[in-house]
């Protein structure tokens, strides 16, 4: 009986599975998903892409632009730019540069800082600033590639590693803007004067013409070769430049050689009231302190330099670098030194004015500082066009082309060309420049020197600039 009554639920369970599962089959074949199992390979294609590219794919531009620029954009724009647009440079290329960049106007002025300064702490001075700038180049080149995988290209780059995003830009950008702008303006200021001694020695009974036509004279080689794209493409006016700087600088210092200590030399305070001799003692120190002009574009010369693991940019960098400054010494003791022994007190502010006789050599000489101006002019300009070019396209949204660089440069050569015609004081400016200016970009690893150039180097300055003021009319 038992076992009669387990067979009969046994049965019934069985029927009741079988009847569940003939509803489950059928219920599977009635569902979207498992009614039809026909597929091909490509159906399996269609309907991924139908997935995938729907309406998202129309929001990735706002994406992107939210974002920044690609990868791809970004890449082109480095491409674009003067600083980075090419990096074939050779070693020699950075010696070049760095003579062209620092071996300027500045040179000119030396003779007349230890005038203001005095024989023992004008030398001291100047040796020390090689000594320390020589030193703070070196930690310049080192600190190009510090983070793995990634260049400091430019001045700017460097600060914001160091302080930060905003705050490295807004610390650094200003001051390097500064100090090119004003080497510009300086340039600008020594082209047209240089071309004016060159006129007058030739033409001593021509009609005389002002020095604001002979800045503009100057001022119309560069609206030529500011069209040049890049560093590299300005190699040739620079070495040219630099070769016209060893030229006359040996000018100066043989020429005074054999001139001679004069009979009315004095080494004496060239100012006759306490005052004077405190401000054009402060002054002199930022004249030496331009002298040693360079650093705002170390970064941006080894930016054109290919760098891979095995060889990195930092090693031609250096070999270059320390060829400039052998010759940078070479150039600046002599002329300081042998221009204020034979003139003293009664040195000019530019050497090349002291000097008068042979009229022909005089004149090779101030015609060496125009063509070596000229590249100066560019080497300290092409981080300035960068830095505007890069905001233009970036911030402004404007399209990368010949006519936008045309236009951008054009402006900056007639701003820079403005400024040197209204303000033409040339030692002064000097000064100004190198207290303010170049004190921040090549001291200030050794902080008290650095500070200290940036307070008290300007006041003298200004000083003098006020004092000068007081006789002269604007565009005369």
């Amino acid at each position: 009986m038992e076992s009669s009554g387990n067979e009969k639920e046994s049965n019934t369970i069985n029927n009741n599975n079988d009847i569940l599962s003939v509803k489950d089959e059928s219920l599977e074949n009635w569902l979207p998903i498992t009614s039809s199992r026909k597929a091909k390979w490509w159906y399996s294609a269609i309907h991924n892409v139908t997935g995938m590219v729907g309406a998202g794919i129309l929001g990735l531009p706002y994406a992107m632009s939210q974002l920044g620029c690609c990868a791809g954009e970004k890449e082109t724009l480095e491409n674009w730019l003067p600083i980075t647009s090419s990096r074939k440079a050779k070693w020699w290329y950075s010696a070049i540069h760095n003579v062209t960049g620092m071996v300027g106007a500045g040179i000119l002025g030396l003779p007349f800082a230890l005038s203001q300064l005095g024989w023992g702490p004008g030398v001291t001075l100047l040796v020390l600033s090689w000594i320390i700038t020589f030193y703070t180049l070196w930690q310049m080149i080192e600190m190009h590639e510090i983070v793995p995988g990634k260049r400091f290209d430019r001045y700017h780059e460097l600060g914001q590693h160091a302080f930060g995003k905003k705050l490295g830009l807004w610390l650094v950008l200003p001051q390097q803007v500064m100090v090119q702008a004003g080497c510009d303006i300086v340039y600008m200021v020594t082209g047209g004067s240089s071309l004016m001694k060159f006129y007058n020695l030739l033409c001593p009974e021509g009609r005389p013409i002002k020095l604001s036509y002979f800045i503009m004279m100057f001022a119309s080689v560069q609206f030529l070769l500011s069209n040049l794209p890049n560093f590299n493409s300005i190699t040739g006016v620079s070495f040219a430049a630099a070769v016209m700087s060893l030229s006359y600088s040996a000018i100066a210092w043989i020429a005074s050689a054999v001139k001679g200590v004069q009979l009315d030399t004095s080494y004496g305070s060239r100012y006759t009231t306490t005052p004077g001799n405190i401000f054009g003692f402060l002054s002199g120190i930022g004249t030496v302190a331009f002298a040693f002009s360079g650093h705002n574009i170390v970064l941006e010369i080894q930016a054109s330099i290919p760098s891979t693991p095995e060889k990195p940019s930092k090693i031609p960098m250096w070999k270059g670098s320390v060829l400039a400054y052998v010759i940078v010494l070479l150039c600046y003791l002599p002329v300081a030194v042998v221009g204020y022994y034979a003139f003293g007190k009664s040195v000019e502010d530019n050497i090349l004015i002291s000097l008068e006789k042979p009229i022909w050599l005089i004149a090779a000489a101030n015609m060496f500082v125009v063509i070596h101006v000229i590249g100066s002019y560019q080497v300290f300009a092409m981080p300035i066009f960068d830095t505007l070019e890069s905001f233009l396209v970036v911030k402004m949204k404007c399209r990368p082309s010949r006519m936008l660089r045309i236009i951008t440069r054009s402006v900056y050569v007639a701003v820079t060309m403005f400024i040197g015609i209204a303000f033409p004081f040339f030692g002064s400016l000097l000064s100004v420049l190198g207290g303010i200016a170049f004190a921040p970009t090549s001291f200030y690893l050794f902080i008290i020197f650095g500070a200290a150039l940036t307070i008290l180097a300007p006041i003298g300055a200004i000083r003098e600039i006020v004092v000068e003021a007081n006789t002269y009319k604007f565009f005369s």
